[in-house]
Order: C-alpha cells, then sequence, then structure tokens
C-alpha cells in the first residue's frame, strides 16, 4: 500500500518537477544530491520527505493539492483503498494536466499565428 502511495507520488511530482522520495539507510551523497532541498510533508495522513531543487514553498504546494485531491477523491468514494485511491488520483491529475497541456498549446498556436499575422502585416 504504501509504495503505491509513493510510486504515484513520484509519478505525479515528476510531470513538471523532478523529485525523488527519500529512502533511509546509507545513501550516496553526490554533489547535486547536496544542492537539492528535503523537506517532509504529509499527504494522506503519512510523512514523506521529498528532495529536490524546488522551493520549500513550492514543494509544500504541490504536497498540499495532491493531498486535497486524495481526500476530494475519498469523500466521494470512501470505500477505496489507499492503493486503489492513489492511482485514482494519479488518473484524474493526469487527465487535468494533460487537458491543461492541450490547451496551452493551442494558445501557444493561436499567439504565434497572431504575431506572424502581425509581421505580414507590418511588411
Amino acid at each position: 500500500m504504501k509504495n503505491t502511495l509513493i510510486g504515484f507520488l513520484i509519478v505525479l511530482l515528476r510531470v513538471n518537477i523532478r523529485f525523488r522520495i527519500e529512502k533511509l539507510g546509507g545513501m550516496d551523497v553526490s554533489q547535486s544530491d547536496q544542492e537539492k532541498k528535503r523537506i517532509t510533508v504529509e499527504i494522506n495522513r503519512r510523512s514523506y520527505t521529498i528532495v529536490g531543487h524546488e522551493e520549500p514553498h513550492h514543494i509544500r504546494m504541490v504536497s498540499s493539492l495532491v493531498d486535497q485531491k486524495m481526500r476530494e477523491i475519498h469523500e466521494a468514494n470512501p470505500s477505496l483503498d489507499t492503493s486503489q485511491l492513489a492511482v485514482l488520483t494519479a488518473v484524474n491529475t493526469m487527465n487535468d494536466y494533460i487537458k491543461l497541456k492541450e490547451e496551452c498549446t493551442e494558445l501557444m498556436t493561436y499567439i504565434q499565428k497572431k504575431e506572424e499575422e502581425e509581421e505580414k502585416n507590418n511588411d
């Protein structure tokens, strides 16, 4: 159950930011690892140490959004176990991400066409 939630977190957070869940025990800490920030967050009533280059406030915000989404889905589907909840949260989140990415691509295409039209009109 815990591994599923950790896996979900890794997939979710790698969308735009590169994190990893810190494993306890003997770790080889490379130069880039030393530059990373470590912050402990709580998601679905469990603590995780997130390691990444992003600022702590950003990591907290992302983690808070994951926790909020999991609570929303759990309220609507109280019979889900943690594994099912994590997968459904990941699917919903990725669906939202893909829609936003498509909207962004459409907007960028629109802006590019407008700029090209403006250049033609100025020539």
